[in-house]
């Protein structure tokens, strides 16, 4: 690893820079969200090319070198897409997404502490991956954005590890299922996906009414078709994709002072917490086609003992979706900060650990086991 150090530059530039980087990101996603559905689009390809040349063209008006060559082999993958010359993948998507993250990492450490860790021969292994990908070779392009993502982010090779027992269908063989991806599910018919689209956009505002929030609906739903491929996908896609968007909805109509309470909440402030689940709920009331998201929203508090709500039913009762969601609702809180002083954070692991630990009654026993499979291939590498 080495240190990048700037060149003396004023709080306000960098300030300047970071904002237009997430800017830039958050529009990209949309644009990447968009192509999804549309992937023939030239202006949607030509807009993504822009955010990545205008993010490169920042970076070198302040010298920040490092990041340069990769953001240019991407720039000109791009350029290759938005000319025609090659195909528009979801894993190029991957690629996009996980470098702008990289570019924000490095920038966000240059501003908060005057300098930023990176890894040079990463960088070149990268490069050497995307700079072969031209318009001659479209069988390799595949392989080779996939080697680059996966350099990127190893934690999103779904295959075995040298030291894993399991076959590779035991952990869920489709690559279209990445955590990268946008919580969206791929196949879906463009009037589904809209909706999808329209329920993630609608939850953006409302996370951001907690500093707790932000990202939590892409988080939870892209692990939960992770998870729900390990388990061979008995859970329909894009009512899962819809309940993980809206099944919070409800919380952001609570008083602040109880969801950034510190403190125990009394009897009277943890009842309206729990009545969250019908405002959610209502959201999708006159929405024949997202019944079973519906159900998943209404149950995804209940527990196999019983001892949930708002019904109190349990184990059979529960639908599939419920039982899986409540899963990842406990570790998405456990793995992220929380208003109670007596939260605390914990990394990945020990989170799955604590999940098990407390498993028995609360959790369906069958998804704890496909959780459990899932998450031992992302973070045992």
């Amino acid at each position: 690893m080495q240190i990048f150090t700037p060149e003396d530059l004023d709080d306000d530039i960098l300030t300047d820079l970071l904002e237009e980087i997430n800017e830039l990101y958050e529009a990209s996603e949309q644009t990447l969200i968009e192509l999804e559905l549309r992937p023939e689009d030239n202006e949607l390809q030509r807009s993504l090319f822009r955010s990545v040349h205008t993010i490169k063209g920042d970076l070198g008006l302040v010298n920040f070198t490092p990041m340069i060559p990769l953001l240019q082999h991407v720039e000109d993958l791009l350029d290759y897409l938005r000319k025609g010359q090659i195909k528009y993948t979801s894993t190029m998507s991957d690629l996009v997404l996980l470098t702008m993250d990289r570019v924000k990492v490095f920038v966000e450490g240059c501003f908060k502490t005057g300098s930023a860790e990176y890894d040079p021969e990463l960088y070149e292994q990268l490069v050497n991956h995307v700079s072969k990908i031209t318009p001659e070779n479209s069988n390799l392009h595949e392989q080779l954005l996939s080697d680059a993502v996966l350099l990127l982010d190893p934690s999103l090779d779904l295959g075995q590890g040298e030291n894993d027992n399991q076959s590779s269908s035991d952990v869920g063989s489709s690559r279209s299922v990445t955590l990268a991806n946008t919580g969206i599910p791929k196949g879906l018919s463009t009037e589904k996906q809209m909706d999808i689209l329209f329920f993630r956009e609608l939850m953006k505002p409302i996370e951001r009414r907690s500093m707790y929030w932000e990202g939590r609906g892409d988080r939870i739903a892209k692990l939960a078709f992770y998870i729900n491929n390990v388990a061979e996908n008995p859970i329909e896609a894009d009512q899962l994709a819809v309940a993980c968007y809206v099944h919070d909805f409800g919380m952001a109509f609570m008083p602040l002072k109880i969801l950034h309470k510190q403190s125990k909440l009394d009897e009277n402030e943890f009842n309206l917490m729990r009545s969250h689940v019908y405002k959610s709920s209502r959201l999708l009331e006159h929405l024949d086609q997202w019944n079973g998201a519906r159900k998943i929203v209404m149950q995804h508090h209940e527990r196999v003992d019983g001892s949930g709500y708002p019904l109190g039913i349990k184990d059979e009762e529960i639908c599939a979706g419920a039982k899986l969601l409540a899963i990842l609702d406990t570790f998405d809180a456990l793995t992220h900060s929380r208003a109670h002083t007596g939260h605390v954070k914990h990394p990945k692991k020990k989170a799955v650990i604590e999940i098990n630990r407390v498993a028995e009654g609360q959790f369906c026993k069958t998804w704890m086991n496909h959780f459990n499979r899932g998450m031992a291939s992302l973070l045992t590498k």
